[in-house]
């Protein structure tokens, strides 16, 4: 099995789930305000908040602290009765800020069933390259807690359905409550049955029986999970590794075909050397397709594949080459009028990036393995994954 049954944790009634949950420690990696906007919200009430180390405080010098004081946080809500188990696995209904649903099912996977490098095997595969420095923090992060909470998303094929037939089933209702910060609101029933999990899988596999899941978002701390349960299961015996809690990682499976899940482009903004690479780029990429690059007032079209995720790919493949032998710096932007602002006002190229279609992903990943870093992004920052489940990993 991938999946698994758990025993999540989640605040007693009388909880305010509203400071309770909050959003990826990965979104509004520039924006102090947000951070300590929510803060303020949160005050003392118990929270997730207090259980994350939000990545723009990540360059303060002051990670031991904070890391002290998660462990502090995790170890209080488990003894103080803040946390009680739901066992099973929870189906969650997340209306969005522009009223759309978006479907998914938290549960565990198997970190043996899972990897990140570039060319595997293994059944639930990351999309992006893994950059690696971004790791230690994490894994450093995670080998002293005591839970997870989780903002991982893997996307799967032919699920949707199954999880609006089991919203409408009777059910334990475990939250329903508005989400602070513009997230929306959160709704999850729970649920202890194994047939649903083992039809999960069967349908995931059904299209491609090598690739089950794909990371959508939080592969790094998908990634980071993997490299403690490596170094943890070198202490054990093969006969513990079944039952220890670290082999395993919290997730949400969605539908790659969710109507709510939009897949939007992550443009290139290069500084440096702008004359050889245009010329660099027009001679080395090709196919059947353009996509534009703007310079100045110049605009250019340059021919890519049909493919959106092969011309991603060959687009980075092309800038990282020339990266090698010359001074540039990449950035990457969200929004077509973002990066064609900081085009003009840094005097640097503006490469408008294709749009990868929901239903290439998995046929990609087949095909080439992961993409390129920063290929794509799933809707906006307010939609992310809010934490809200926790679990035991010690």
């Amino acid at each position: 099995m991938i999946l698994s049954r758990a025993r999540f944790l989640l605040p007693r009634k009388d909880i305010d789930m509203t400071k309770w949950a909050v959003v990826a420690c990965d979104q509004f990696t520039s924006d102090r305000q947000y951070w300590q906007t929510l803060d303020n919200i949160v005050g003392d009430a118990p929270s997730t908040l207090r259980m994350i180390l939000p990545e723009v405080y990540l360059g303060d010098g002051d990670g031991d602290k904070r890391a002290a004081d998660i462990y502090a946080a995790m170890d209080r809500y488990c003894k103080d009765g803040t946390l009680s188990p739901v066992d099973g696995f929870i189906v969650v209904d997340r209306t969005l800020n522009d009223g759309r649903h978006r479907l998914g099912l938290v549960t565990v996977v198997d970190l043996e069933r899972y990897e990140y490098t570039p060319r595997n095997n293994a059944l639930i595969k990351a999309t992006e390259k893994t950059v690696e420095e971004r790791l230690p923090a994490r894994v450093k992060l995670r080998e002293g807690a005591l839970l997870e909470a989780t903002h991982i998303m893997l996307l799967a094929e032919n699920v949707h359905d199954l999880f609006a037939d089991y919203l409408s089933r009777e059910g334990e209702v475990v939250y329903d409550f508005t989400l602070n910060m513009r997230g929306g609101a959160l709704r999850g029933k729970a649920f202890d049955d194994e047939g649903m999990l083992a039809e999960v899988e069967r349908r995931a596999l059904a299209e491609h029986p090598e690739l089950a899941f794909v990371v959508g978002d939080g592969n790094h701390s998908l990634a980071a999970a993997k490299l403690v349960w490596e170094k943890t299961k070198r202490t054990l015996s093969e006969s513990e590794w079944a039952t220890c809690a670290a082999r395993y990682a919290s997730c949400e499976i969605v539908d790659i075909a969710d109507p709510s899940l939009d897949f939007e482009p992550i443009h290139r903004l290069v500084k440096g050397s702008e004359e050889q690479l245009i010329e660099f780029l027009t001679h080395e990429l090709h196919g059947d397709a353009v996509c534009k690059l703007c310079y100045r007032k110049q605009e250019r079209e340059l021919r890519v594949p049909v493919n959106s995720a092969d011309a991603i790919a060959d687009i980075q493949d092309a800038l990282d080459r020339f990266a090698a032998d010359h001074e540039i710096a990449i950035d990457y932007v969200h929004g077509d009028e973002s990066v064609l602002k900081a085009a003009r006002r840094d005097d640097a190229i503006a490469i408008l990036m294709p749009c990868i279609g929901k239903e290439g992903l998995f046929d990609y990943t087949v095909r080439r393995g992961v993409l390129p870093r920063k290929s794509f992004s799933m809707g906006n920052a307010e939609d992310k994954r809010y934490y809200c489940e926790a679990r035991k990993i010690k």
